[in-house]
């Protein structure tokens, strides 16, 4: 029986998708922590107050 090891590196399309996730990720947390309008600020006050993110 032979095997093979083959070494890979992380291809373009698995780099763009982790780096699509980490912006789109950030984009969420940072929208709903410096949002002003009244409807966000309710739906995401727990959810703030809980990861220690400032809002008032």
């Amino acid at each position: 029986m032979t095997t093979k090891t083959i070494a890979s590196s992380g291809t373009l399309s698995e780099i763009a998708t982790i780096a699509f996730a980490a912006v789109f990720g950030l984009g969420l947390i940072f929208a709903a922590g410096f949002s002003h309008a009244g409807g966000m600020h309710d739906v995401a006050h727990d959810s703030r107050h809980a990861t220690g993110f400032p809002c008032h």
